[in-house]
């Protein structure tokens, strides 16, 4: 998303004139490689380190473009959140040294941003989605305001034609409706490039997608979206969905989603890819083109390839080729996009030293992996893993089926060991990483299980918002000290920290886990459900999860004062129900709701969302809130 000299194809003339140049540099490329100019038997490695801005509330702080105007360092960029900041790193040739020196660079950016967030009061979250975001903080005043940015979530929303929506299973169970494409900016990865000669590149491409799975098994980092327990790398499914442009009938029709895993071997080149995308996946957005690409050529100057590079950078294959020049010679690369950020930096480079690692053991022994796996074994395995972690089990080699865990220690990290020193790769930095993830691996303790162990433990203690706080406040304090997550401590509730931002709207604490009743639910059972819930009040919905009334002990005892108990028809919850109780909505401020609920004299206010019920607050919880706010202020004065 790097590029910002774009615009909107908001006319049939500019599009089929960025059509025709698309075109035109595919055949460019393809006459490259045909000649021979591609760089070949060079392999080099990079990568980019996205992060998280949070505030002193370990909430996401929108000062992303504010550090950068202070920075004063071309690595950093912005993404598309306001609370995200990348960083690009050096190129090196694979060998030596190579890896010691990406950690070091790794660290310095860390640091460098860490020291320029805390002049806004701010710190830095190594995490592939940051547990304390809320849907609050996706709207379109969070987008960093740039002409990419905007033209892409405006034709991406003129494409769909209706808001996002989806659903994804863990744990929990999150449903997102959603009209823009902030969600995208939940996630951030450490992505890690690998240059590859064009010759060999087909072959090398399915040795990524095989290793992909393992590696993503091993790594796994963001089990928590929008405070639900989901997958062990959620970013996988959300971001599938958070640009997904397909109308209903393309989805009934089987057509990919443009982030994707693939669905089939690549046979001979890498322009298979970009002709399948370009086939695939309608344009939505146009740049400066060069005028002659071909001719370009024939003068001995290598053409950039703006639209072939700006419709491929549209287009989020987890494996991602990329096309490159550097001293006007052309190079192709591996963009490994599954892993994401943290949770320290030296994990970061484990991960990136075993995926070199693999890569490499498997060229160096030559292998066609399609004779080794089905492409449905290999895509059955990304999903795995993304859901599992290194609990997945695992479809592999000669038919066989094992866990993550035991594929990773017996066979790949032998395999990654082989590769790496094949590459020359110094002895000492090859034991310093490969051990991290064998201790991870071994323990069990990636990023996910980590943070799913650390919820669990605090289960019972504060509101959910506070529990995810300190987990974050846990990551960032363990993470500075570089320690990896193999040895890390689980995060621990923490009674003495400032809680009043967990308390900041109502739906920071309204309780979510509802008992309701129908309108010709006999009272009987609403009386019932009051007593073995110990509740004094049950919202009324239908079957589409509408709010349509409240009934309350007050219903029910002016039923009995009207002696309609007892009588041979049973009596409907709609017959005494409260047909129009007063509503709040979860960003309502809590000032805001406490004084309604004094001014009206309720007990309680239901909390909707588009007239449907999200949640209620009670008088009982604003009692605990008063009860932990003095808390805190005496023990301040203490």
């Amino acid at each position: 998303m790097g590029e910002q000299n774009v615009k909107l194809l908001n006319d049939e003339e500019t599009s089929q004139a960025f059509m025709r140049a698309l075109l035109v540099e595919v055949h460019a490329l393809e006459r490259m490689l045909e000649m021979g100019l591609v760089e070949t038997g060079v392999r080099r490695i990079g990568a980019e380190q996205e992060m998280f801005l949070i505030d002193k509330a370990n909430k996401p702080a929108l000062k992303a473009l504010d550090i950068l105007d202070i920075i004063d360092d071309e690595r950093f960029t912005h993404e598309l959140g306001l609370f995200n900041l990348e960083a690009n790193l050096s190129p090196h040739r694979l060998g030596a040294d190579c890896l010691s020196k990406m950690e070091k660079e790794v660290q310095e950016i860390y640091e460098k941003a860490r020291r320029s967030a805390a002049r806004f009061d701010c710190d830095i979250a190594l995490v592939g989605i940051l547990p304390t975001l809320t849907k609050n903080n996706l709207g379109l005043d969070s987008m960093v305001p740039t002409p990419r940015y905007h033209a892409l979530n405006d034709a991406i929303c003129r494409m769909r034609g209706k808001d996002f929506e989806f659903t994804i299973n863990g744990i929990d169970q999150l449903s997102v409706k959603h009209d823009n494409v902030m969600l995208e900016a939940c996630n951030t990865s450490f992505q890690v490039h690998f240059q590859v000669s064009p010759e060999k590149f087909a072959r090398n491409y399915n040795i990524a997608q095989v290793v992909t799975a393992p590696l993503l098994a091993a790594a796994v980092n963001s089990p928590v979206l929008l405070g639900k327990r989901l997958w062990h790398e959620t970013r996988i499914a959300v971001f599938e969905y958070s640009i997904d442009t397909r109308s209903n009938l393309q989805q009934e029709r089987g057509l990919m989603p443009r982030v994707h895993f693939g669905d089939r071997w690549i046979e001979e080149s890498v322009t298979e890819i970009f002709k399948e995308d370009i086939a695939r996946f309608r344009t939505v957005l146009t740049t400066d083109t060069e005028d002659d690409p071909l001719g370009m050529l024939d003068q001995g100057i290598t053409p950039s390839l703006n639209a072939l590079r700006l419709h491929n950078g549209t287009v989020y294959r987890w494996n991602r080729p990329c096309y490159g020049v550097k001293d006007n010679v052309p190079h192709l690369r591996i963009e490994n996009r599954v892993i994401p950020s943290g949770p320290t930096v030296l994990d970061e480079i484990a991960n990136a030293a075993f995926f070199f690692g693999m890569m490499t053991g498997m060229i160096e022994q030559d292998m066609d992996v399609r004779k080794l796996l089905t492409f449905a074994d290999v895509k059955s395995n990304f999903l795995a893993a993304a859901r599992d972690g290194i609990r997945a089990q695992m479809n592999w080699f000669n038919d066989t089926h094992l866990p993550a865990k035991q594929l990773v220690l017996e066979q790949l990290l032998p395999l990654a060991r082989e590769g790496l020193e094949e590459s020359g790769i110094d002895r000492d930095d090859i034991d310093r990483y490969l051990g991290v993830l064998r201790d991870r691996v071994t323990h069990r303790r990636t990023g996910a299980r980590w943070a799913l162990e650390s919820l669990e433990s605090m289960h019972g203690h504060g509101t959910a918002d506070q529990r995810l706080r300190c987990v974050v406040s846990s990551l960032v304090e363990q993470q500075a000290t570089g320690t990896p997550i193999s040895e890390w401590r689980l995060a621990d509730f923490r009674p003495e920290q400032d809680w009043r931002d967990s308390y900041q709207t109502i739906g920071q604490f309204m309780t979510q886990d509802l008992f309701t009743v129908r309108h010709d639910d006999i009272v009987d059972f609403a009386a019932t459900i009051m007593d073995w819930r110990h509740v004094r009040h049950v919202p009324v919905e239908d079957d589409d999860g509408h709010l349509i009334g409240l009934i309350s002990h007050r219903c029910l005892l002016k039923l009995f004062a009207h002696g309609r108990v007892g009588r041979e028809q049973e009596v409907t919850v709609g017959e005494i129900m409260n047909t129009e109780p007063r509503t709040v909505e979860p960003d309502t401020p809590t000032v805001e709701a406490i004084r309604i609920m004094r001014s009206e004299r309720l007990a309680c206010l239901p909390v909707t969302r588009e007239n449907k019920l999200v949640g209620i607050v009670t008088e009982h919880d604003f009692i605990k809130l008063a009860s932990r706010l003095l808390e805190d202020q005496l023990s301040s004065e203490d």
